[in-house]
């Protein structure tokens, strides 16, 4: 099964953290007891990582943008902000074609009902 996979074949959910671990994002030690430890700053760069997927970023762009966040993951650093205005540039993109997609629905739908009703009137 690929880190990807949300859940396991039995209808389990894999936890979060194994996500994470999965997609190279956090890193952790087994014990002598076989148990995960994590460290300090875990807590840190999973409020990080949880701001950054809300802002609509892909586990591989994380990756890149992760190091660059700064002041308690409120904001990213010059080092990826022309990577993130990209991003941004290509969520605009898919909004407009979005947008146009429904307005040709929309229009499709207002057109049919149109018709409908000048067949019935007829």
């Amino acid at each position: 099964m690929s880190w990807h996979d949300e859940r396991f074949k039995d209808g389990r959910q894999r936890p979060a953290a194994a996500l994470l671990r999965g997609a190279g994002l956090l890193i952790s030690q087994r014990t002598a007891g076989g148990h995960r430890a994590y460290d300090l700053c875990a807590p840190d760069v999973v409020r990080d990582i949880r701001m950054l997927l809300a802002a609509g970023l892909p586990t591989r762009t994380i990756r890149e943008v992760l190091p660059c966040v700064e002041n308690r993951g409120t904001t990213v650093g010059d080092c990826m902000a022309d990577r993130l205005r990209d991003r941004l540039t290509e969520l605009e993109t898919q909004l407009a074609d979005l947008a146009a997609t429904r307005d040709a629905l929309a229009s499709l739908l207002t057109d049919s009902a149109r018709l409908a009703a000048l067949d019935s009137v007829a």
